[in-house]
């Protein structure tokens, strides 16, 4: 696939510094406001974001398939709405007005001043407005730790595992985005197994260290997206961390799987990469036995060489990596999630999001979660301020960040950073 704006020969006239997450390769889609201006869709470029409204009035973005409200709005989804080939053909425009052998942005300095902000000063927005939200379960890594230690060792994954990509249906209200703080979650708990339950704080607060991507429109009800025309109707992704209370879950997961231990917050990376920017990161798909249904076979590369870490930072401390992990050991791919949802006819729409479920990659540094890292509680992490943990306490703020890095090329996806407050009385 030959996308102008991947050319990793592209340099940019807006300083971008070396090792960050944004340069020209990357441009990837917010919603960003200041004190002045109101929320609207910008694209990331080094230490600067790009105001596409203003740029649309400028006149840079004309005979492209937008208009000015698709600029002009508090959620990315008027702009999706176009569809793949539209934000394909916005983006190489893009790619090509920050390219230093392109001057026709450049020579307009009064256009440029209006044109590009400074990061430190804009507040970043939900950038999408999520619809529905599904979340999956597809690290093979992931699913076996906790079938071992929840269930028998010798049949840690489920009969169906290795035959569908599972899923649930999640809760979209209560997404949230980087730097927006959580309270810790209140619920059903039963710290003993042979006594009734008892209500109050989580006492086993977890990350779940996940990607997300959102969707296009799809096919009409009734009809099925197969894994060739999957990634079609995918926009683009999001560092997304899955928080779980994993107390409450276990007591209330049977029969019909989480809920409250799900559905209080999920927080997600303010920048969406587009996966056009993604396509020179592809990689294989984990070997697949026994071999899948018709339906969820596929050609070519399919997974995506993601490299992601978490960080545990206690109040007034400096943070400790806990985690190094990489979306390429998804045991299901984004294609076949896709494909799986929608085999029965299921209607995806413009702005849902579909959560990759943990991601635990072979080793015990790359686990995606507490509950595998600290194994249940028996081995506490230690942090660098000499305390430990076996989940996660009130006050500390989990930072998850993830890039993909080839040939000098590096694409970031920035970070998701939540605080952990105490339980509402």
């Amino acid at each position: 696939m030959n996308i102008a704006a991947n050319n990793p020969e592209l340099r940019s006239w807006v300083e971008v510094k070396q090792g960050s997450d944004f340069p020209i390769q990357n441009l990837p889609f917010g919603i960003f406001k200041t004190n002045g201006l109101t929320p609207r869709v910008g694209v990331r470029i080094g230490d600067f974001v790009l105001d596409l409204k203003t740029l649309f009035v400028l006149g840079y973005l004309e005979n492209l398939a937008f208009e000015l409200s698709d600029f002009d709005s508090q959620y990315l989804n008027p702009m999706m709405k176009k569809g793949k080939k539209a934000t394909r053909e916005l983006r190489n425009r893009i790619s090509k007005l920050l390219d230093v052998r392109h001057d026709d942005l450049k020579k307009n300095e009064h256009h440029v001043v209006q044109v590009l902000i400074p990061i430190d000063q804009v507040e970043m927005c939900m950038p999408i407005q999520i619809g529905d939200y599904t979340d999956f379960y597809s690290s093979k890594e992931h699913a076996t730790n906790v079938g071992v230690m929840f269930r028998d060792p010798a049949n840690a994954l489920l009969p169906n595992w290795l035959w569908i990509p599972v899923g649930y249906h999640g809760r979209s209200s209560s997404i949230i985005i980087s730097g927006e703080a959580i309270h810790r979650p209140k619920g059903q708990i039963k710290p003993v197994d042979n006594e009734d339950p008892i209500y109050g704080p989580s006492r086993q607060l977890d990350f779940e260290l996940e990607m997300g991507f959102f969707t296009f429109d799809g096919k009409p009800l009734g009809d099925s997206v197969s894994t060739e025309e999957a990634e079609d109707y995918i926009f683009g992704m999001c560092l997304f961390n899955d928080w779980s209370a994993r107390d409450i879950q276990k007591w209330e997961y049977v029969p019909l799987g989480p809920f409250l231990a799900k559905n209080f917050a999920s927080s997600i990376s303010s920048w969406i990469v587009t996966l056009d920017a993604l396509q020179p990161f592809k990689t294989e798909t984990p070997k697949q036995e026994p071999e899948v249904l018709e339906y969820l076979k596929f050609t070519g590369e399919k997974s995506y060489d993601i490299h992601l870490e978490v960080a545990i930072k206690p109040d007034n401390s400096e943070e400790t990596i806990v985690s190094r992990s990489n979306f390429k050991y998804m045991y299901w791919n984004m294609a076949q999630q896709l494909a799986h949802h929608t085999v029965n006819g299921c209607n995806v729409r413009c702005g849902d999001l579909m959560g990759s479920g943990t991601i635990s990659g072979p080793t015990e540094d790359s686990y995606g979660s507490m509950l595998e890292l600290a194994w249940k509680g028996t081995k506490p992490l230690p942090m660098n301020d000499g305390s430990d943990r076996k989940f996660i306490i009130d006050n500390d703020t989990v930072t998850m960040r993830g890039f993909c890095e080839k040939n000098g090329i590096r694409i970031g996806f920035g970070e998701v950073s939540t605080k952990v407050l105490p339980s509402k009385k």
